[in-house]
């Protein structure tokens, strides 16, 4: 049995931002890990604390307003103890990121091939005909035609998608072992999509990375993850592993969005009701205000400790407690297992 720690474990971390009305809560203790090669997927409605979880990760989070609390390990070293210059030979290198609009992440006054050529030589020490070289070689793999010729154009001169591929690219510079993706396919229509999810899948597999997924749309989920973790309101909702959460959501969130998805739920509308203020978030479990299965017990003493339900499912419900009736929210789970092979990203 392997006695190496995970690829990544991430405790107890907390961030917070000071405002002028109060302190912002928007990741509250959340816990999880990754293993070399897995694919997790952190899923929720926005505003749920995705992003800022991934961003806290490596600490680009601006500070101030933003503090970041709790424990980040990378192959055993703690991320969130170490210095700025530390962090940025792991920033961009072993770590890397894949941003979710590309057009924003560009620098639009210099060439694709310039920028990609420039991430590379601020981790390696590598001539100029060596960074183009990589450049194009990147460029080639993730499928940019005539990479070559296309080195010297602008980002301007690219589509949405392959300026989504140049992400890619840019992240892949240093052959990171960790790639943290957030929405990289939201503003991309669904054949394109299609596509980069197979791409990053390839280069998964082919660089041996793992990643960390951050999207709201569970087809995308069904397509790439092992494990997810559902987020709402800065907590944890639910962890398991992709078909325990597709063949028996546990907890009442995780439920509402699956009944979203039509291939499954139908319900279009979407979850009645919003997000609480993250100022001021409900004393009990935050999801208590929009479930149907709320009791008095829900609505207070913090948010519910998490239960293993299932082997290696976790969920944070009151009623999975000890001596508690769990039937009440087992009779919402959406007839999922007929029908998850069929979800995807062309069924948006």
């Amino acid at each position: 049995m392997s006695t190496e720690p995970p690829l990544l474990e991430v405790e107890d971390l907390t961030t917070t931002f000071s405002t002028d009305n109060g302190v912002l809560t928007a990741v509250d203790g959340i816990d999880f890990n990754i293993e070399s090669g897995e694919t997790v997927c952190i899923v929720g409605e926005s505003g749920s604390g995705k992003t800022v979880a991934t961003e806290s990760i490596t600490r680009i989070i601006k500070s101030p307003p933003g503090h970041v609390d709790g424990s980040v390990r990378f192959k055993g070293r703690e991320l969130l103890e170490m210095s700025e210059p530390e962090l940025r030979d792991i920033r961009g290198y072993e770590i890397a990121h894949i941003f979710q609009n590309p057009q924003e992440a560009m620098n639009h006054c210099y060439t694709i091939g310039w920028q990609i050529a420039e991430a590379l030589q601020i981790h390696r020490d590598v001539s100029d005909e060596e960074a183009r070289a990589k450049a194009v070689d990147l460029l080639d793999k993730v499928g940019i035609a005539n990479a070559s010729s296309r080195f010297d154009d602008y980002p301007h001169e690219f589509s949405g998608g392959q300026k989504q591929r140049v992400m890619i690219a840019m992240a892949l510079v240093g052959d990171p072992d960790l790639l943290i993706a957030d929405e990289p396919t939201t503003a991309l229509d669904v054949t394109v999509q299609a596509q980069i999810l197979k791409l990053l899948d390839d280069l998964q597999e082919e660089f041996d990375m793992g990643v960390l997924f951050v999207t709201h749309d569970l087809g995308v989920v069904a397509e790439i993850a092992d494990r997810i973790v559902v987020m709402y309101a800065g907590k944890v909702m639910e962890r398991a592993d992709v078909m325990d959460v597709f063949d028996r959501p546990a907890h009442p969130y995780t439920q509402q969005l699956l009944n979203c998805l039509p291939d499954i739920g139908g319900n279009q509308g979407g979850i009645p009701g919003s997000l609480p203020d993250p100022i001021d978030p409900p004393d009990g479990c935050r999801f208590a205000p929009r479930c149907d299965h709320a009791e008095p017990e829900c609505r207070d003493g913090g948010q519910p400790e998490e239960i293993e339900v299932n082997r290696g499912q976790w969920a944070s419900c009151v009623h999975y407690r000890p001596g508690r009736d769990d039937s009440v929210v087992r009779q919402g789970i959406p007839n999922t297992e007929s029908e998850t092979e069929g979800v995807g990203p062309a069924d948006d």
